[in-house]
């Protein structure tokens, strides 16, 4: 739940051109960018791949971006990604101050899980919600939000509003929203498949048995019958 620091970007002012040359830059290593807000014109840029994932290695990471004779504070606005490998092909970055609040997403941890007396129990802890909206100076922001669910019983619910974020740290999100729940364990599909099997071979024998004793009633209402004829 360490709050994010401040990390040393270097990138370079580039000139927007086709997809050839992005092409190009990222053969070489290099990830293109845009640098938005602040009420200046966005600057397109480029940086190293590898420099470019360890200063987005925290959540929510606080850059200071060096853009030749300026640097400017930034956060991540939004990055694609390839399909298949999964690297960021493209960032785009807004800059920020860092004695304003700014809105942000944040996980959340579960802790304390294997001492819930609901999951002791045998009982299923689901987490509902993995990531809240939250507001905070960019320096203030967490990687994370760690919830304490060791005192989870069985049917147990629990909501936003029993969350504490750290200092400095708002809420943005429904405190009505579900975070976790716990709930007793279900039968195993072969379990249940057998069940079904029982059910229905004892609901089948009890019509043929009923059907038998039937016969064995016309039968014996027959003979009498033919008694009496005689």
């Amino acid at each position: 739940m360490a709050k994010t620091t401040a990390t040393k970007l270097e990138a370079r002012v580039r000139t927007p051109a086709g997809s050839r040359a992005t092409r190009r830059l990222r053969r070489e290593g290099r990830v293109p960018g845009v640098l938005y807000g602040g009420g200046q014109d966005p600057i397109a840029f480029d940086v190293d791949a590898r420099e470019l994932r360890h200063a987005l290695a925290a959540r929510g990471a606080v850059l200071d971006v060096s853009l030749g004779s300026e640097t400017a504070s930034a956060v991540l606005k939004h990055a694609d990604r390839h399909p298949v490998r999964g690297e960021t092909i493209h960032i785009d970055l807004l800059r920020v101050r860092l004695d304003v609040a700014i809105q942000s997403t944040v996980v959340l941890e579960l802790q304390g899980a294997e001492d819930a007396p609901g999951v002791r129990e045998g009982g299923i802890l689901e987490q509902v919600t993995r990531e809240v909206n939250i507001e905070a100076l960019p320096t203030e922001i967490p990687e994370s939000i760690v919830v304490d669910v060791s005192g989870m019983a069985m049917q147990d619910t629990l909501h936003l509003s029993a969350v504490t974020p750290p200092e400095g740290v708002t809420l943005l999100d429904d405190l009505e929203t579900v975070v976790a729940t716990i709930t007793p364990p279900r039968l195993s599909t072969e379990v249940e498949e057998e069940i079904e099997q029982e059910t229905e071979v004892v609901g089948e024998a009890q019509p043929a048995a009923e059907a038998e004793g039937a016969a064995e009633g016309d039968t014996g209402e027959e003979a009498a019958a033919a008694g009496e004829g005689e």
